[in-house]
C-alpha cells in the first residue's frame, strides 16, 4: 500500500527570507565539547593553537553561520577575565554548573580564533547569574572597542589588536531554572536584563541582544515569565530566546516523530506573547525569536555526581539513530516554516555533547545520523520559504492528534533558480506518493533527490560501522513540465531539488 500526498506552491506567496543564522549551533564548556572536542593539543591533527583540524573540517562542511558561547548553564558562574591573558597564569577553578574543574585554557580570544577557522560568527553570552551589568559592559569593551580604554587596550596587550566585533549577545541563560547558578524571578531578571542591555549598548550601539525566555514550555512559569520579562526590557532587546529538547522516552516512534508539532505550538505561543507586549506598549518594534537551544536529548537529567571535579569528563554523549535523524529533520522543517519570526536557532550542541559530531576514543571522528539532515538544510535551505498548500493523510499518537504523515517545506533560491523541498515521510510502514505542483515556475528539471533511510530505525553510526546510516542520491522523482511525482520511502528524510528557468 502507498499513501498519497500533495504539495502546491506559488513563487509569489513568500513566508519570509531565510536568515542563515537559523543554522547556528552551540559550544559550551561542558563535557568534551571544548576539551577533547574542538581543542586537543596532543591530537595528530591539532594545529598550532591545539584545535583539531578534523573537527574544523566537519564543522565547516555544515556551514554554521553563528555559534553560541560559552554557555549555557556554565556562563552563570563564569568570570570571563579568567579565560584571557597568558595561559600559564590562568586559574583552575571548580565549575559549579557541571561539577567539573575548569582549566580556562580556552577562553574568549581562543574561541574567536576557532570560530574564524570554521567560518562562523560568535553569539556571546554574558553572566547574569553571579555577575551583572558591570562585567557585561567590560566584556563588550574588551571584545568590541577598538582601543583607548583599559579593557580594549588589555585585549591588544593579549595579542589581539583588532576587536572581535561580536554582534549578537545573550543576556544570561535559562535564568528561571532552579538548576541555574543564581536563578532569578521574572521581575529580578527583567530589570537586570534591561539595565545590562542599556550599558552594553552604550559601549557598542551596534550590538543586538537576546533576552532569556523561560527555560522550556514545560516550566510552571512559562508564559508569565515571558510577559513579565518583556514588560521590563522590551525596548532594550531584539530577540527572545526559546529552548526545547525532545526524546523518545515512551519508545513510541510515531509519537516521537510528531513532537515537531509541539515545537510549532511553542514558537507560535512565544510569538503571540511578544506581539501582545508590543501591542500593550504601542511599540513599532516587532520582537524576533532566537531558538538558541534545540535538539534530541536522551540523557537529560542524568546524574553526574561520580564525575565531580574531573576535567572535561564525557557527559551527555548521546548516540543518535535513524529515528533521531528523522525527528531532527522535522524540527528543521518547522524552524523553516517560521522563518518570519525565528531569525536565529542553535542546534545544541555541536561536538560530543548531544552533538552531530563525535570524537572517538581512538582519536577518530564520527558523523552521527543527525549530522546529515542538518547538513542538507544548511546547504540547501537558504533563500525564500514559500507558502505551501499541503494535502496529507494524518494519524493520532499518544500526545498528538491529526499528525500529517508528510512534514515538508519548500525553499526557493531565486538567484540560483533552484527549488528545494525538504520532506519527511512519518509513516513507519508505507511509502508515500508525493505530487508536487510548481506551475507558477514554468518548466523545470530535476537536480537530485537525496534520501536518508534505513530499515532499522534504531540503526546508528559507530566506529565499527561509520556509514551505517548515510544519505544516498537514489530517490525516485519524475518531472513533467512544472510538476513532479516523487516516491518517499517509509520513515525517510528527503531533499528534492529542481532547477527552474
Amino acid at each position: 500500500m502507498t499513501i498519497q500526498s500533495k504539495v502546491m506552491v506559488d513563487k509569489n506567496f513568500v513566508v519570509a527570507d531565510v536568515d542563515q543564522r537559523i543554522y547556528g549551533s552551540f559550544i559550551e564548556h561542558l563535557g568534551r565539547a571544548v576539551y577533547g572536542g574542538i581543542y586537543e593539543p596532543g591530537h595528530p591533527s591539532a594545529d598550532e593553537q591545539g584545535f583539531r583540524r578534523d573537527v574544523i573540517e566537519a564543522v565547516k562542511a555544515l556551514q554554521v553561520p553563528i555559534i553560541r558561547y560559552p554557555g549555557g548553564n556554565f556562563v552563570s558562574g563564569y568570570n570571563w577575565e579568567d579565560g584571557v591573558g597568558p595561559k600559564d597564569q590562568r586559574k583552575r577553578l571548580l565549575e559549579l554548573a557541571w561539577w567539573t574543574t575548569e582549566t580556562n585554557e580556552v577562553g574568549t580570544n581562543e574561541f574567536a580564533d576557532w570560530a574564524k577557522l570554521v567560518g562562523s560568527d560568535v553569539m556571546m553570552a554574558v553572566n547574569l547569574g553571579t555577575r551583572g551589568a558591570d562585567a557585561a559592559r567590560n566584556l563588550v569593551d574588551y571584545c568590541n572597542h577598538p582601543s583607548g580604554s583599559y579593557w580594549s587596550d588589555l585585549r591588544i596587550a593579549h595579542g589581539y589588536k583588532e576587536p572581535h566585533r561580536f554582534k549578537t549577545w545573550c543576556l544570561g541563560n535559562e535564568m528561571d531554572g532552579p538548576w541555574q547558578i543564581c536563578a532569578k524571578t521574572a521581575e529580578e531578571y527583567g530589570r537586570l536584563a534591561n539595565e545590562t542591555a542599556k550599558v552594553m549598548r552604550w559601549v557598542d550601539p551596534s550590538i543586538e541582544l537576546v533576552a532569556c525566555g523561560s527555560s522550556s514550555s514545560g516550566m510552571q512559569t512559562f508564559g508569565y515569565w515571558e510577559s513579565t520579562v518583556l514588560d521590563l526590557c522590551y525596548d532594550q532587546v531584539d530577540y527572545l530566546s526559546l529552548h526545547t529538547y525532545y526524546n523518545n522516552n515512551y519508545n513510541d516512534t510515531a509519537n516521537f516523530l510528531a513532537t515537531s508539532l509541539d515545537l510549532d505550538h511553542f514558537i507560535n505561543s512565544v510569538a503571540s506573547i511578544c506581539d501582545a507586549t508590543q501591542a500593550k506598549k504601542r511599540s513599532k518594534k516587532k520582537l524576533m525569536l532566537s531558538l538558541d537551544e534545540w535538539n534530541v536529548w536522551k540523557t537529560i537529567g542524568s546524574s553526574r555526581a561520580e564525575q565531580r571535579w574531573q576535567i572535561a569528563p564525557p557527559e551527555f554523549e548521546d548516540v543518535y539513530n535513524m529515528e533521531d535523524a528523522l525527528a531532527v529533520g522535522c524540527y528543521l522543517i518547522t524552524i523553516l516554516k517560521h522563518a518570519d519570526r525565528v531569525k536565529m536557532a542553535c542546534l545544541a550542541q555541536l561536538v560530543n555533547v548531544i552533538a552531530p559530531i563525535t570524537t572517538t576514543a581512538d582519536g577518530g571522528l564520527l558523523l552521527q545520523t543527525t549530522y546529515y539532515p542538518f547538513l542538507h538544510a544548511s546547504s540547501y535551505g537558504r533563500g525564500k520559504v514559500l507558502q505551501s498548500i499541503v494535502s496529507s493523510p494524518v494519524y493520532d499518537s499518544k500526545d498528538f492528534t491529526d499528525v500529517p504523515y508528510l512534514e515538508s517545506v519548500v525553499v526557493y533560491e531565486e538567484e540560483q533558480g533552484v527549488i528545494t523541498i525538504f520532506a519527511v515521510n512519518r509513516h513507519l510502514s508505507e511509502s508515500m506518493a508525493l505530487d508536487v505542483d510548481l506551475r507558477s515556475f514554468g518548466e523545470m528539471s530535476l537536480l537530485e533527490h537525496i534520501v536518508l533511510e534505513h530499515d532499522d530505525l534504531k540503526a546508528v553510526n559507530s566506529t565499527a560501522s561509520p556509514q551505517q546510516v548515510v544519505p544516498h542520491a537514489g530517490g525516485s522523482t519524475v518531472v513533467d513540465q512544472s510538476s513532479a511525482k516523487s516516491m518517499l520511502s517509509k520513515a525517510s528524510w528527503n531533499v528534492i531539488r529542481f532547477s527552474v528557468k
